[in-house]
């Protein structure tokens, strides 16, 4: 393997950067080919000593230097490949720069890059380099004045960061626009857009009272589309207001949608450029889903405004100060929507519907990562490309860790401590500790003698806790001993060391509840006081409580609301889990509950099938799925949840050696057998579903979309004699996308008939036209049982696939590689998957490094899997060039791997 040195970063490196850089004027004048950028830089030094002040650039080409009006002569700077460097003579200065980037050859979409007809930028982490030479990096924050020219038929308009100050025509066919910024922020967070677009726009008051104008930009022919995701921006704005008492601090806030952009979107301070999958939605087009992530990722973005914009990270080990606490406002903010309107259990629900997709995600994504090579802590100690830990552990867990600070403090302290954290750190860049040091504050008055010094090991341990529970009942005293101890494994390159260093406890608030034999709920009594749910603080590596006045042994309901990101270890019966299912006043515990049946029984099934046994149906599962479907007091969004088997990726990670093909096999067989045997009471569920009528994305409709669809699907997996008929007419009656969707999703999962065929057919030519559907028929392939890598090869031939856009590669390459287990675990498989690997990493390495950590935990699978798995990222490692990117994820997970 050749790549570019890629020197290991260390946190423990950091040093200030040592010139301050109060403002900056960018002067660019826009085109695809040659755009040449005039970057007005004034530098303070902030030491007595002159030191050599060193900029970031890659890919440009140097017109001129200067500084306070004064050309460098050659000997007087010093340009490299990615640094220039300059030796100033005096305390300020003013460095004035020339340089031209090719935005057209551009492919990484890191920068400045083009879009369709239009130009886009894209700078964090690393990306404002692309565009001129300069600092790049968080802790250098400065006032930006921006101007742009370009041809103003090409590019009519003309957008940048902060408040538009004047627009002028140019006599020759170009125009001028000159934006400021008042707020100082890192280059990552600077943005430019040109282009012609639809714009829908509406005006807003802030709780004081000042008058904000509200834009999203999207390509032409889309404006219909918009309307959701400018009302998803007013409820961020009145949901910070009212929840966190933010207000907006500019005149304007824009969103522009992308088709070309390697994430979900971005928070550039008043210009967020987004993926156009999350801001165009029409009942036609968007699925229920979709309109879910389009508010919460527009959520996201807006509530960086000020948890990432007007308090940044000091350096990029600090990303989930931003990234980790964001995520937790917006999960808060979607289960803020969702129970909308809704009081007592119908809320409760409601936001239980929420917690448990954000905990399926994390166990999904996370825990593996967090058991891989790339294991990391939620605060890295060191890197090698920063672009590669924008993961699960930093943004999901690192919401996690948030969450349980939440959970420590509650809603008012937790309240009190980010008011406190905005009135130290306003305005500045700063670190975790720095965050955690404002809720400490709060912490210690409540619970005076305590600290948070324990808590703050999460920011620093990599690896997913073990929490083992054990109880004693003595009936005599009417009391139970419940004792938690904790452990936490040597992941990643700790399994290296040699011996792996010990790690200490954490700090855990471990949610506990109780419920009698019959299922009622008990309020166990602890130091006097009697609680429905206890919260336990586990801070040593074992502790134990006592609980009294218990009349009979009782049966623990387990870390509600998933209290901490944590795998519970408790040896109980599946009657009990059983009874949790049916009665626990917890929702998500009793999910939980359900979800632990379900995987002992796949589990069971999994190793059956090892041994060429046929698994027989399991009456305690089955009874208790029909008592959870016929359950009146349940919402359909909530059933749709219950009621859905654990993700094959998740049990995927429960089997050693990974064992994929069996647990495919297993999860379709329970679900034939559900379907099958509770096929009178899908049926009913299912005809119980209004019909389309008018469309609403609103909670309560979507819920019974959901279970309808559900319904259906499990009827196809159990081959009920009329359950195809009904996917036809659902899929020929459909009035939007949830439901046309639910509908050819089912058959192209469960049928091989040419009316399946057809349907997908019809759908390719119905809606060939827009991009975002034709990702969904591409995706509904690629994931589908049967696809190969010859059907893969094949949809990759077709007109509508690229390979540049993103969006694309993720709908079919990323889908079949990462979510069709019996597709890809084959030699063919992990040999195409190499190769697509490559292929990505010569036109966009972040694309490709995604890519890349599919198959990092290949040694913890079997013979020949392993072996070939391990061929494959061999493979990758012997090119003759790679990124830094894809080199730093290949180089970790055969090193990694060697060590099991």
């Amino acid at each position: 393997m050749r790549t570019d040195t890629a020197p290991t970063i260390s946190r423990h490196d950091y040093q200030p950067y040592p010139y301050r850089l109060p403002h900056v004027k960018l002067s660019l004048d826009l085109d695809p080919a040659r755009t040449r950028v005039h970057a007005q830089l004034n530098f303070e030094s902030t030491s007595a000593s002159r030191q050599a002040l060193i900029l970031n650039g890659q890919d440009l080409e140097l017109e001129s230097i200067a500084i306070d009006g004064r050309p460098l002569a050659a000997e007087e700077y010093l340009l490299q490949a990615e640094t220039l460097t300059v030796y100033p003579k005096t305390e300020r200065f003013t460095l004035d720069i020339v340089s031209v980037c090719r935005p057209e050859e551009n492919s990484s979409l890191m920068g400045l890059y083009v879009s369709g007809n239009h130009l886009f930028t894209q700078c964090e982490a690393e990306g404002f380099r692309r565009i001129t030479w300069f600092p790049d990096r968080p802790d250098v924050m400065s006032q930006y004045e921006v101007v742009l020219r370009a041809d103003k038929q090409t590019y009519p308009l003309l957008l940048s960061n902060g408040n538009l100050l004047a627009q002028r025509d140019l006599p020759d066919g170009r125009h001028e626009a000159h934006w400021e910024d008042p707020h100082p922020k890192p280059s990552y967070l600077f943005a430019v857009v040109a282009g012609d677009f639809d714009c829908r726009e509406e005006h807003a008051q802030t709780q004081s009272g000042r008058d904000t104008l509200l834009q999203v930009y999207s390509d032409r022919g889309s404006f219909g589309k918009t309307q959701w995701a400018l009302d998803s921006l007013r409820r961020s704005l009145e949901w910070d207001e009212r929840r966190f008492g933010l207000e907006l601090d500019l005149d304007r806030f824009m969103i522009v949608a992308a088709r070309d952009f390697n994430m979900g979107a971005m928070e550039n301070k008043g210009l967020n450029v987004f993926n156009s999958s999350y801001v165009l939605a029409d009942k036609d087009t968007a699925t229920d889903a979709a309109y879910r992530a389009i508010e919460a990722v527009i959520g996201h973005e807006y509530f960086h405004n000020w948890t990432g914009n007007r308090v940044t990270c000091r350096d990029w080990f600090q990303l989930s100060l931003k990234e980790g606490l964001t995520v937790f406002r917006d999960q808060e903010f979607s289960a803020d929507m969702l129970a909308h309107g809704l009081s007592g259990a119908e809320a409760a629900s409601a936001r239980a519907v929420k917690r448990i997709d954000d905990v399926s995600m994390l166990r999904i994504a996370q825990f593996p990562e967090d058991a891989g090579p790339m294991a990391h802590p939620i605060r890295p100690e060191s890197y090698q490309e920063i672009g590669n830990f924008y993961t699960a552990t930093v943004y999901e867990k690192g919401a996690e860790v948030i969450r349980m600070q939440h959970t420590l403090l509650g809603e008012e302290g937790f309240r009190a401590g980010m008011d406190e954290y905005f009135r130290r750190h306003d305005g500045q860049a700063v670190t975790c500790d720095d965050f955690v040091n404002a809720m400490e504050s709060v912490y210690v008055r409540k619970y005076p003698g305590r600290k948070l010094d324990i808590f703050r090991r999460w920011y620093a341990q990599a690896g997913t806790p073990r929490v083992a529970v054990t109880m004693r009942y003595d009936a005599d005293a009417r009391s139970c001993a419940v004792t938690l101890a904790q452990r936490c494994d040597p992941v990643g390159i700790e399994k290296l060391q040699d011996p792996p260093a010990e790690k200490p406890p954490l700090h855990i608030p471990f949610a506990l509840g109780m419920l009698d034999r019959n299922g009622a709920p008990l309020a166990p009594e602890l130091d006097g006081t009697a609680q429905d749910t206890v919260l336990l603080e586990l801070r040593d590596a074992q502790q134990t409580w006592i609980f009294n006045n218990i009349p009979d042994r009782p049966v623990l309901s387990l870390l509600r609301n998933f209290s901490a990101p944590v795998i519970v270890e408790y040896d109980r019966p599946d009657t009990e889990l059983m009874l949790l299912a049916r009665h626990d006043t917890d929702p998500f515990a009793r999910w939980e509950a359900g979800q632990e049946l379900a995987t002992r029984r796949l589990l069971a099934m999994v190793d059956a099938l090892r041994q060429d046994q046929a698994p027989a149906a399991d009456e305690a599962l089955l009874d208790t799925w029909r008592h959870l479907l016929v359950d009146a007091t349940l919402t359909p969004a909530y059933k749709a949840r219950v009621l859905s088997l654990p993700a094959e990726k998740e049990l995927l990670e429960k089997t050693s050696p990974m064992d994929p093909i069996h647990v495919v096999q297993a999860r379709r067989l329970l679900r034939a057998q559900l379907g099958e045997a509770l096929a009178a009471e899908w049926l009913s569920a299912y005809r119980s579903a209004p019909d389309d009528g008018d469309y609403s994305p609103d909670p309560l409709s979507a819920g019974l979309r959901s279970l309808k669809n559900l319904a259906l699907s499990m009827l196809m997996a159990g081959a009920h004699p009329q359950a195809e008929a009904l996917a036809l007419q659902q899929y020929e009656d459909a009035g939007n996308m949830t439901t046309r969707m639910g509908a050819l999703s089912a058959l192209v999962h469960h049928s091989k008939s040419a009316e399946c065929a057809q349907a997908l057919s019809h759908f390719y030519e119905q809606w060939q036209h827009d991009p975002l559907v034709m990702d969904k028929w591409f995706t509904l392939q690629a994931t589908a049982p049967g696809t190969t890598v010859e059907t893969v090869r094949a949809l990759m031939l077709h007109p509508a696939f690229s390979l540049r856009n993103p969006n694309r590669a993720r709908s079919l390459i990323f889908q079949f590689c990462m979510n069709n287990l019996e597709g890809v675990h084959n030699a063919d498989g992990y040999a195409f998957w190499a190769e697509q690997v490559i292929a990505l990493d010569a036109l966009n390495p972040e694309i490709a490094a995604r890519l890349a950590r599919a198959f990092d935990n290949w040694a913890r699978f079997a013979e020949p899997q392993r072996s070939a798995m391990q061929s494959a990222l061999r493979h990758i490692q012997d090119q003759e060039k790679l990124s830094r990117n894809v080199a730093e994820i290949i180089t970790k997970a055969l090193a990694v791997g060697v060590k099991k």
